[in-house]
């Protein structure tokens, strides 16, 4: 792996009245981390002086595009039918040649197919990006996969993903660009997060006045970890430790109704709450410790990093791209994976802090984001892998 170029060579293009024409392409812009990138980095082009346009199916967040400055364009990129796949070769050349797009940027697997074919015969040069370690059941899923291999440079978003990327599939090291994902931290600001509307919150979830509040946000989905933190604050015993799990269920309703069940099973009705649609800065303000304790490896994982950039401890599964987010002992802990015990074990330690250790870890925690895992950042580093191609 060779670490990305100088991103002042994409502003010097600009500066010279050549700004890049970006097109990013992914299967629709809803919610998760590979939506949110994508609408990172088109405001880091936007910023930059260069044309950003995003390729998609569509969806909720669609509009955050233009109104950071890019251009949406709506094609059925979001399908895994192969001869949808094949049509929509034509549809992305066109958009191609119409907006002498000088780089493409697949995000996703079943759109690099269509986009690897589409950049043939036109000016554009080719990335792709590896956001998760898919799963490789057989050798014809390890094909389906290995579409983000095929961009001139690839972008891995964690070192993590760099050696899944090198041990799975026939690619040189040497094009491979490793980019961990940042945060918005103008956004993700302590100081911008009123306490009433927190403690009106809490009111709202039914958590009493001095309790201390675990929270997982993340899709409720079965690879999160919820039963595990269920688990986890059981074994605590605990009567003042609230367990909240944050996150959309749609798509996921089944597994949500098992959730349900499962916690009445445990008999944790008292000390579990399901919630969704609360502002991400306002619910880490929320917690006195943010878990992530995912049973399959992620590629990178958001909520580490946004939840120091908030000043808040974090305790992850000791493995995939999270590992890179935490350092052990300093900003938060690695439990081991699927362990209840080991995770009550480290909420154990994180709740016997101190006040006033807790209060310099936060001003750590703080420090430590801005330093490694802000957007401008990763605006950076994308835009120097671009420039490189041009």
């Amino acid at each position: 792996m060779q670490p990305p170029g100088n991103s002042d060579a994409f502003r010097n293009l600009v500066q010279q009245g050549r700004p890049p024409v970006i097109a990013q392409i992914l299967p629709a812009l809803n919610s998760g981390g590979v939506e949110q990138g994508v609408i990172d980095i088109n405001k880091a082009i936007v910023a930059a002086g260069g044309t950003s346009i995003v390729i998609s199916g569509g969806g909720k967040r669609a509009a955050e595009i233009a109104a950071a400055g890019g251009l949406h364009i709506q094609l059925p990129v979001n399908t895994k039918n192969p001869l949808k796949m094949w049509r929509n070769i034509g549809l992305i050349k066109k958009a191609l040649r119409a907006h002498n797009v000088n780089i493409l940027h697949a995000c996703s697997r079943a759109p690099a197919w269509s986009a690897q074919f589409a950049v043939k015969g036109t000016a554009a040069r080719y990335v792709t990006s590896c956001h998760s370690a898919h799963s490789i059941s057989g050798a014809l899923k390890r094909f389906y996969n290995s579409s983000i291999t095929k961009g001139e440079r690839v972008i891995a978003v964690s070192r993590f993903l760099e050696k899944y990327l090198a041990d799975n599939y026939s690619i040189d090291p040497a094009i491979i660009r490793v980019i961990h994902r940042g945060v918005e931290i103008e956004k993700f600001d302590p100081a911008l997060v009123d306490a009433a509307k927190v403690a009106a919150t809490l009111k709202s979830l039914g958590i009493p006045d001095g309790a201390k509040v675990i929270l997982l946000p993340a899709r409720i989905t079965r690879s999160k970890g919820h039963k595990v933190l269920i688990d986890a604050i059981q074994q605590l015993g605990r009567t003042d430790v609230i367990g909240v799990l944050l996150g959309s269920d749609i798509g996921f309703e089944n597994y949500r109704q098992e959730l349900d069940e499962y916690i009445r099973e445990k008999g944790m009705g008292d000390y579990i709450r399901i919630a969704s649609n609360i502002d991400m800065p306002l619910a880490y303000m929320m917690a006195t410790i943010v878990a992530a304790p995912s049973t399959v490896p992620e590629g990178f994982g958001r909520a580490p990093i946004e939840a120091q950039a908030m000043g808040r401890p974090v305790i992850t599964a000791a493995h995939g791209g999270m590992m890179e987010t935490v350092v052990p002992g300093e900003t938060g802990w690695l439990v081991e994976p699927g362990s209840a015990a080991s995770l009550a074990e480290a909420l154990k330690t994180a709740l016997a802090l101190p006040a006033d250790v807790q209060s310099g870890l936060a001003a750590r925690l703080r420090d430590y984001a801005r330093q490694n895992f802000t957007n401008e950042r990763m605006g950076k580093a994308t835009l120097a892998v671009y420039a490189e191609l041009l």
